[in-house]
């Protein structure tokens, strides 16, 4: 995991001269004005590079602590240099006891600088911990055979956008390295701005993440080899989109495995289709549990259609049918379905839906299918430290259907985190317990990626053995067996 960086090197520097302008009325004579000058040359070359390169909301009050702090620490040497008493003895400058209330003020405005930009940084990703590198691209692909629910038009088809990270040459050269949130800055601010306003949040809160760079690159071969990979298709959260979960897809795609994550029209957030258009979510509560419950088996119903869909289309990506880099390196036998919150519960569905897949993994996903069948994948449940808050009917209705399935199934209950632990959102957002859990800003996304490896490795490739020593290291394990 990388070292958490929130300041980039001239937000240091900005930070630095603003103190220091605030400081140097406090100054003995001599120091006074070398530090004055210096400290006013610093923060305006620093504002003036950051405005360049493009200024984060956090260094606004960084800025204006020191446009407060600038005329009341230069006025006195201008008044010295023009042969005023503004030097030696203090005179011309205020009252020391007029003086705090404002150096305090403005120490509290440069403050909340590195404060808020602690709290929501621009993400840094961890660095893959496998041997391949992590290449990426994205699919628009259209259903034929099935129509668009969410429109009133008869001619519309069902059409998902899909985000794959695969295996690359470690180290290739030429490729650019991929934007969070979109193709490019432009995308990933259209769905940044979709996520807050879903959240009901000012969009400028999370305006780091379009800034933020991933570890994959655009435009790189897959890696060296024959070797066919096998595919995790992953839906996000409610609201959520494609990319939800990149540091997760990043390190399973550097050991070896394809993640397609996909976004589910009318549902994700927001998503940005080839031909230009938006489509924003519209999915919302009502307030009624027993309404609710029927929107979310709905929508769970398309998500797991969706996951089905394109894991058929797996074949003509495979065969070349459908261009890029991994044509002839996917293993189509060996599919797994994923998500995350519903989008677990529409793996879970899918599973049952379709046996072509080969396993089922879902992280903190209640199940909403409304007459769940047997099946035969095994699935491993990542759930959320249960507490007095956690609704009680989920772990009741996971383990049930979970006792549907003909294969093994895993749940692990990972002490300390909470619903986006098991996202990227430690990375970006407050590390609050109640947010994302006490696990802090890498620890969440790493435990969910390993424990995710340690089950995928032992259900798709012979002789890995039972994962569950491996998993019951990362908190409390739970374990049906066929037939028992």
């Amino acid at each position: 995991m990388n070292a958490y960086v929130p300041l980039s090197l001239w937000e240091v520097l900005l930070v630095l001269g603003a103190v220091a302008l605030v400081g140097a009325r406090w100054l003995a004579p001599r120091p006074r004005r070398p530090v004055t000058l210096t400290a006013a040359a610093m923060t305006v070359a620093a504002g003036v590079v950051l405005g360049v390169l493009g200024l984060r909301w956090q260094m606004v009050p960084v800025l204006a602590g020191a446009a407060l702090a600038l005329p009341f620490a230069v006025s006195p040497l201008l008044r010295r240099g023009a042969g005023g008493a503004g030097g030696a003895g203090g005179a011309g400058r205020a009252p020391w006891w007029l003086a705090l209330p404002g150096a305090a003020v403005c120490l509290a405005l440069v403050a909340a600088g590195p404060v808020t930009a602690w709290a929501l940084p621009t993400p840094v990703f961890p660095e893959p911990s496998g041997r391949f590198g992590v290449g990426t691209g994205v699919l628009e692909l259209t259903d034929q055979e099935r129509p668009e629910t969410a429109t009133a038009a008869p001619e519309d088809r069902r059409t998902v956008v899909v985000q794959l990270w695969y295996p690359a040459r470690k180290g290739a050269a030429g490729g650019r390295p991929a934007p969070y949130l979109g193709r490019t800055e432009h995308e990933g601010r259209v769905v940044a701005g979709a996520l807050a306003d879903y959240s009901g949040l000012p969009g400028f809160l999370l305006d780091g993440l379009p800034r933020a760079r991933t570890r994959a690159s655009y435009e790189v071969p897959v890696a060296d080899g024959a070797d066919r990979f096998p595919v995790v298709l992953f839906s996000p959260g409610l609201g959520g989109v494609r990319a939800q979960n990149t540091a997760w897809a990043e390190e399973l795609a550097s050991h070896g495995y394809v993640v397609a994550g996909i976004d589910h029209p009318y549902d994700s957030a927001a998503v940005v289709l080839a031909d230009g258009r938006t489509v924003r979510t519209e999915v919302s509560a009502t307030g009624d549990d027993a309404e609710d419950e029927r929107r979310a088996a709905r929508w769970t119903a398309v998500r797991a259609a969706d996951l089905s869909f394109v894991r058929a289309q797996l074949g003509r990506l495979h065969s070349g049918a459908i261009a890029g880099p991994l044509s002839g390196r996917l293993d189509t036998a060996r599919v797994v379905a994923a998500g995350h919150s519903i989008g677990g519960g529409a793996a879970l569905q899918a599973a049952r839906q379709d046996p072509e897949f080969a396993a089922v993994i879902d992280l903190d996903g209640f199940p909403h299918d409304p007459a769940p069948q047997p099946y035969r994948q095994p699935v491993l449940a990542l759930t959320q430290a249960i507490g007095p808050d956690t609704d009680p009917d989920y772990l009741p209705q996971l383990t049930r259907v979970l006792a549907l399935s003909s294969a093994t199934t895993y749940r692990l209950t990972v002490p300390g985190a909470g619903h986006l632990t098991f996202t990227d959102a430690p990375l970006y957002l407050p590390p609050l317990p109640s947010l994302v859990g006490s696990l802090g800003r890498t620890e969440g996304p790493r435990v969910t990626a390993a424990a995710s490896l340690a089950f995928l490795d032992a259900v798709l490739r012979p002789g890995a053995g039972d994962p569950a020593a491996t998993l019951s290291a990362y908190g409390t394990l739970a374990v049906h067996r066929a037939g028992s």
